[in-house]
This record gives structure tokens, sequence and C-alpha cells, in this order.
């Protein structure tokens, strides 16, 4: 069971956490033990890490501050071993270095510091700039399958959940733009289909036209000379 000063301890640094938030850290206990806190590490830019978030824990012995806890990370990073301790002049690897100065958010920035670093440590592992962000990448979906993450960090799953949401409509826009919807094509195809029948229809008279035989002279000749005679006979009555 923890200690009084323990409690107390760890329920100020929150409030001061809450009230002064550090940079790319966030941190909060569990709701059933003050001496489990959950994190959140976000990848600094410039960096392999960078759009990267980090989720772990810290375990606080009922003696802090006078004791280091001990640190653990859970997301796959290509720094640190998941679900190892990891070894830190500020954990519990190093308790003859330790300083009850120290609180929660000095523990978590000097962890962000050393995990941008190369230094090998208990716990650590060595993996390329590639493998490195390609975890970043796929960090946020991973702790999103997490029960107890979606429960302490609800703006995370929001911020996921966005992050879905417009490559979805990215993804979209590119479809449409790489192939016209289907009403498109039908109004194309109409316009084709209606285009070629009109030049159907004029290429039908010319070859109407160019197919008609001229009207013969001595028809004319005829006709006109029907014409005369009729109109002609009411003179001869006279």
């Amino acid at each position: 069971m923890a200690e009084k000063s323990c409690i107390k301890r760890l329920q100020k640094e929150y409030r001061a956490l809450c009230k002064e938030p550090v940079s790319h850290v966030v941190a909060r206990p569990s709701p059933s033990d003050i001496l489990e806190w959950h994190y959140v590490l976000e990848g600094s830019e410039g960096t392999p890490f960078a759009g990267g978030y980090y989720y772990g824990k810290i375990k606080f012995p009922p003696e802090y501050p006078y004791k280091p806890p001990g640190i653990s990370m859970t997301t796959p990073n290509g720094r640190f071993m998941t679900q190892k301790k990891i070894c830190l002049s500020m954990s519990d690897f190093h308790p003859e270095s330790w300083n009850p100065m120290w609180s929660v958010s000095s523990i978590l920035t000097g962890l962000l510091s050393f995990m941008m670093d190369n230094s090998p440590t208990t716990g650590s592992v060595n993996t390329t700039t590639a493998e490195k962000q390609r975890l970043a990448k796929s960090s946020l979906s991973f702790n999103c399958k997490n029960a107890t993450f979606r429960k302490m960090f609800p703006e995370y799953v929001e911020k996921y959940n966005q992050q879905q949401l417009s490559e979805q409509a990215a993804q979209e826009r590119v479809s449409s733009e790489a192939s016209p919807d289907k009403s498109s094509k039908s109004v194309l195809e109409n316009k084709l289909e209606s285009s070629g029948e009109d030049t159907r229809r004029v290429d039908g008279l010319k070859e109407m036209r160019k197919n008609r035989k001229p009207f013969p002279t001595w028809m004319m000749l005829l006709l006109f000379s029907i014409f005369g005679v009729v109109m002609a006979l009411p003179l001869l009555q006279l």
C-alpha cells in the first residue's frame, strides 16, 4: 500500500501536469491505482519518430519519491523493447543515482530525450531509420487496439478516427479523379452517340443529293407545252 506522502506527492504532480502540460508528453494515473501511471510520448519533428505516439507505463514504489519508479513502453518503436523495463538513471535500474526532486514530468522528458538518442542500454534495440519511421506511422493504430489506452486517452482515439476519415476522403478523391463516375460517363456516351447520329444523318442527305438524277430536258419542254395549251384554251373559246 502506498504511503501517505507518496499519494500526496503523486496527486500534486498530476495537478501540476494538468495545469502546465509538458510538450510532447501526456501522463495520467490509473483511476484504480495511483501508483500506476500511463503515458504517451509524441515523436519530435526532425527525428525518425516524428508522427509517432508511444504508449507506456510507469510503476511507482510505495516509497516514492524516495525510491525510483520502473518504466516500460507498450508501443513498438524501434528504440526500446516493449513490455520490458527500460534502464535509465531515473528508473529503478539505478536507485543509487535517483534524486527525490525528480518528478513524473522530468522522468518522461528524460525518457523522450533518451529515446531520440542512439545510446545502447538495457531494454534498447537497434533498428534502421526506415523501421522507426514505419513504426511511427502505425503507432496510433496499434495503440487504439488496446482497451486501456482507449480508456485512458480518448483524445488520441478521436485523433485516430479523424485521420482515418481524412485518409478515406483522400482515397475517394484520387479514385474519382482517376476514373469519372458513372453519371459523367453516361452523359459523355450520350453526347458521343448523339453526335454520331447527327453525322450519319448529314452523310445520308449528302448521299441522297449525290445519287439524285437530273430532271430530263425533254420532260421540262413537254410540261411547259402542256401548261401553255391549258392557258391558251380560254382565249381560243373567245
